[in-house]
């Protein structure tokens, strides 16, 4: 055997045993401390992390100001990010070019779960921390979650905690590490560093954290608004597979979750190969033309701008809005921000199928302004629907929207990300179609495997922020059992 073969072996190897321990917390419904001591916990954080938000107007900001030339507003250290003009041109879609305030914030911050063996189980080390824009203020979050200006002290505010396990792995086993983006309609180009990283020394638990299973979060997934959008994404990035699933699981059943099981897997065929799909995702990226061209704040057409709200004429999509937050627990007390405020509750859903006992999710190749390489993989549906008129209604928005209760496998209320998104919530499903119903699939979307959906989640660019919350969801259905929580 070659010095390269031997390697891959190896690797296979590590991943293969990866894949066992992270079932085996996946299958864990109690670890440190149980699900009913964990929710006490949770809430005596919610009661402890003061944090008091308010709507303000722009010239109220401080170290925030409106640039005289553009209309931008930008911040006085030059960081953190600014909210500026975006002129669009798209080949397709039933909008062919528009302009738009979005969000600029090139610096690639870390989103990081520490994870440790704990009585042979893995444990991840989780937070509960505030944001301004999250509903409830406090909600279940990665280990470190921080943008690059807050981790090298741009706000000179206190040291990010843990922060080092993720800033030095050399001597650490790192389980996943990898660039991904963020909303594209929202951001510009914006990717954060995902990572999870193992430690088998003692560290003190500070204040605010908690170890949880990974069956423990699985279960929280499916409560309102508890684990926020960092920690989902991350979560998806897990080395998940069905061999591990399987050598700690007896069930046989041909049911709904042993499909979702055998979608993890390898071993088990899908409708696509794994060339034909990335064949398909270059095609898209190649037939489709966008043009995004930053411009100047002041000149978006059909925005207009109050003392406290930049809108779109029709009252529809966002607004940039400005808050002033105070904070008791944060590494800064008070500060304010300009924060991007959806005017209402979307709707993400996957819809997926058995084909020959193996779960299939159907994406969508779809073009956002703010990607980096044009498309990315997003759920079936990813919509506000209240934005479309009834002529120019997404695709499948009807089958998830009229899908009845007995199809519905997933179904919860989740925000999206809190330090820049005021109130955003959105709606995640996953609903079932009958196997022998006729689908009719366009050419812009596929019938993939969790599988080859977790493959293309280890590289940057190719599944949306989106579509990775709900393979974290999938993920807690692949390890339901008779009277687990969901």
């Amino acid at each position: 055997m070659s010095t390269e073969a031997a390697m891959t072996q190896l690797l296979r190897t590590f991943e293969l045993v990866d894949s066992v321990r992270i079932a085996q917390s996946a299958l864990t419904p109690s670890g440190v401390i149980g699900l009913p001591d964990f929710h006490r916990w949770f809430a005596r954080r919610r009661d402890r992390e003061a944090m008091d938000v308010r709507r303000i107007a722009f010239d109220e900001m401080r170290l925030w100001s409106t640039d005289a030339g553009t209309g931008n507003l930008v911040h006085d250290s030059g960081k953190f990010f600014s909210v500026q003009g975006l002129s669009v041109e798209v080949s397709a879609g039933p909008v062919k070019q528009w302009s738009q305030p979005i969000l600029n914030q090139p610096e690639v911050g870390i989103l990081g779960i520490l994870v440790k063996e704990i009585g042979g189980v893995l444990h991840c080390l989780m937070q509960a921390k505030a944001e301004p824009g999250n509903t409830d203020l406090v909600q279940l979050s990665p280990t470190v979650q921080a943008t690059r200006s807050n981790y090298t002290g741009v706000h000179r505010g206190k040291a990010v905690p843990y922060l080092e396990y993720f800033r030095d792995t050399a001597h650490r086993r790192v389980l996943a590490d990898v660039l991904q983006s963020e909303q594209g309609s929202w951001f510009y180009r914006k990717r954060n560093r995902n990572m999870i990283v193992e430690v088998t020394d003692d560290i003190e638990v500070l204040d605010g954290f908690c170890w949880v299973t990974v069956g423990q979060l699985h279960s929280l997934l499916g409560e309102h608004d508890l684990v926020n959008m960092d920690a989902r994404t991350v979560l998806s990035c897990l080395p998940f597979s069905s061999a591990g699933i399987a050598s700690t699981s007896t069930s046989g059943a041909d049911d709904f979750e042993t499909a979702v099981m055998r979608s993890f897997s390898e071993d088990y065929g899908s409708l696509h190969s794994a060339g034909d799909v990335l064949s398909w995702i270059t095609d898209a990226r190649t037939e489709n033309t966008v043009r995004t061209t930053p411009t100047p704040l002041a000149e978006t057409t059909r925005w207009h701008r109050s003392d406290d709200a930049i809108g779109h004429e029709s009252g529809l999509f966002f607004q940039i809005v400005a808050v002033d937050v105070r904070a008791g627990n944060r590494e800064v007390g008070g500060w304010t921000q300009p924060m991007i405020r959806p005017c209402g509750t979307g709707l993400i859903a996957f819809l997926v199928k058995r084909v020959a006992g193996v779960l299939h999710v159907l994406v969508n190749a779809r073009v956002e302004p703010g990607y980096l390489d044009i498309i990315e993989l997003a759920p079936t549906v990813q919509c506000d629907p209240r934005n479309y008129t009834e002529e120019a209604r997404p695709r499948f928005l009807d089958d998830v929207e009229n899908a009845p209760a007995s199809a519905i496998r997933f179904d919860t209320i989740l925000s999206e990300e809190g330090g820049r998104f005021y109130h955003a919530q959105n709606r995640y499903l996953v609903v079932e179609v009958d196997a022998g119903a006729h689908v009719q699939v366009p050419s812009d979307f596929r019938w993939l495997t969790v599988h080859q959906l977790t493959a293309l989640i280890r590289h940057s660019h190719y599944v949306n922020v989106q579509a990775r919350s709900l393979v974290a969801c999938l993920h807690s259905l692949s390890c339901s059992r008779p009277g687990a929580a969901r």
